[in-house]
């Protein structure tokens, strides 16, 4: 259905396409004019715009799935052993009845725990739950580009979807059970919804702008911050009516986001205060530095470096990134004289804000912190490659030949680059999770089995494994004392994994030991069983 027409004559935000000129009255021998039309919602991007963009968006959307499939989880069906990733174990524990929940950290927030669970609560399968959120991954991406199809054109809305959906980063983690790629849709989703509503009074509009931000903050709330605030000051460029209602509708979608998380605070960890004191001193401790050197270096197939000080080993890896401003400082430029200048400028101001936690607040790296901001600056960097190619189409022969020639080989070569790093990662992840998958084995071999508790180092992932509780005596998912695990060694099997120089505490000096194989990583890794951890008791469980 045609949505309401904008009232023409006003340009709600500056840099926003103005409406259709007023006709000049008739001659007054003439014909009365009839009632004058009204400019539709999409000016600038043509008057069919939703239906030449859905065959295009849900193509994009399409291949990104098939994308996943082919590269990411297609390997890993082959590989016995699949399991979760560190921060995934954490997330699924806490809905699924594989194991007992794991320690939930001070900085965590539960929104994507809530995303997975209908898959959860009926399998513990990792590979139905990774079609699942493949499936769902892709039609994100189709939801939060189709938002923009009444401000962009559909090239560039296509074009962003494809250099988005094609770095390695989104690419592996459509599969995760990670926050970072549904807040990125999040702020595609809100800023887009925020330039409608702008543009007309449609209630629609705001509710999708609150629901959005409010999905952001249950979430990652620190980045729903970084979302509202440029949105917060685009409004303050209203007029006073306009300019209250956006300002205080996002007011209410953050405080609805933020409240489960509140709540915890002061269920859980001693009240807000305490919870963002403790949160940013797991995160190292929030304050001034300068990381965006860290990011570049982590380009390389790194999901974590903590710290960063590592070799710069592939430069082509990071290469991108260093060029990117220049490719959004260039999209923004073809914009200006465009009727798509305020969507440009907003998207890249707010993908900007997100990223700059993460560059300037954040003392280490990991490569999908900056999914949000990539998201929205793929738009002003199509914007400007699809005037490049509109410009080199105008141009003579040979100049036109070289333009498209070179963009080709540009984008060739970024798609290599990207496939490379994203095949290396996947393989280090199927090895890291086959050895995960031995160790549980063995563990279970050797009389661990529910009910039981694992600490130590992995043992967040070999417990989920295993069907134990993880708990840590030390460090920030301190959950226990040493005091409490020697209790439960009483009466439940206990395993203490321990590697290289490490010494056991005084309550397992006694306790039998198993050799366990080994991680690049983790070299002499070994078990200390408990007394109630048999082997017969574990043939007995079979």
């Amino acid at each position: 259905m045609q949505e309401p027409d904008v009232v023409p004559g006003h340009s709600p935000l500056p840099g926003a396409p103005d409406a259709a000129p007023q006709q000049p009255p008739a001659a007054a021998d003439g014909p009365r004019p009839g009632p004058r039309r009204k400019a539709p919602d999409n000016a600038g991007t043509g008057a069919k715009a939703p239906a030449r963009a859905l065959p295009w968006l849900a193509g994009v959307a399409a291949a990104f799935t098939l994308f996943q499939f082919a590269l990411v989880f297609q390997p890993a069906l082959a590989v016995p052993g699949t399991g979760l990733g560190w921060d995934e174990t954490v997330y699924v524990s806490q809905v699924s009845p594989q194991a007992p929940a794991a320690f939930f950290s001070a900085p965590r927030a539960r929104g994507i725990t809530y995303l997975v669970a209908p898959v959860t609560e009926l399998t513990t399968s990792v590979p139905v739950l990774r079609v699942y959120l493949a499936l769902l991954s892709g039609l994100g991406l189709f939801l939060a580009l189709w938002v923009w199809r009444r401000l962009l054109p559909t090239p560039v809305l296509a074009v962003a979807g494809a250099l988005f959906a094609s770095i390695w980063i989104t690419a592996f983690y459509g599969t995760q059970v990670m926050p970072n790629l549904w807040v990125a849709y999040a702020a595609l989703i809100a800023t887009g919804c925020f330039l409608r509503a702008v543009r007309r009074p449609d209630a629609r509009m705001l509710l999708c702008m609150a629901a959005a931000v409010a999905f952001a903050a249950l979430l990652r709330p620190g980045d729903a911050v970084w979302l509202a605030l440029p949105l917060a000051v685009a409004a303050l460029l209203m007029r006073a009516r306009r300019r209250l209602l956006l300002l205080l509708t996002l007011a209410a979608a953050l405080v609805v986001g933020w409240a489960e998380w509140i709540i915890e605070a002061y269920v859980w960890y001693g009240g807000l205060t305490t919870r963002l004191e403790r949160a940013s001193e797991i995160q190292g401790h929030l304050g001034a530095y300068f990381a965006f050197d860290d990011h570049v270096r982590a380009l390389g197939g790194r999901t974590l470096c903590r710290p960063c000080d590592v070799a710069w080993t592939h430069p082509v890896t990071g290469l991108w990134l260093i060029v990117l401003p220049l490719l959004v400082a260039g999209g923004v430029w073809a914009a200006a004289r465009t009727p798509h200048r305020s969507a440009i400028v907003l998207a890249t101001g707010t993908g900007l804000a997100l990223a700059f936690p993460y560059w300037f607040t954040v003392g280490y790296a990991a490569p999908r912190f900056l999914l949000p901001a990539y998201a929205l600056l793929s738009l002003p960097v199509a914007h400007g490659l699809v005037h490049v190619v509109r410009a080199a189409a105008r141009a003579g022969t040979p100049w036109r030949r070289v333009a498209l020639v070179g963009l080709a080989a540009a984008v060739a070569g970024h798609l290599t680059i990207q496939y490379k790093v994203l095949d290396g990662l996947v393989n280090r992840v199927r090895t890291d999770n086959a050895l995960h998958a031995r160790v549980a084995a063995e563990l279970r071999d050797q009389g661990v089995r529910p009910p039981c508790v694992i600490t130590g180092m992995e043992s967040i992932r070999v417990a989920f494994r295993v069907g134990c509780s993880s708990r840590q005596p030390y460090g920030h998912d301190q959950s226990i004392t040493p005091e409490g695990l020697a209790a439960a060694a009483r009466h439940q099997p206990v395993a203490v994994l321990l590697h290289a120089d490490q010494r056991p505490q005084q309550y397992a000096r006694d306790w039998r030991v198993h050799r366990l194989p080994d991680f690049p990583h983790l070299r002499e890794y070994r078990a200390l069983l408990s007394p109630t951890a048999t082997p017969g008791a574990a043939q007995r469980g079979d």
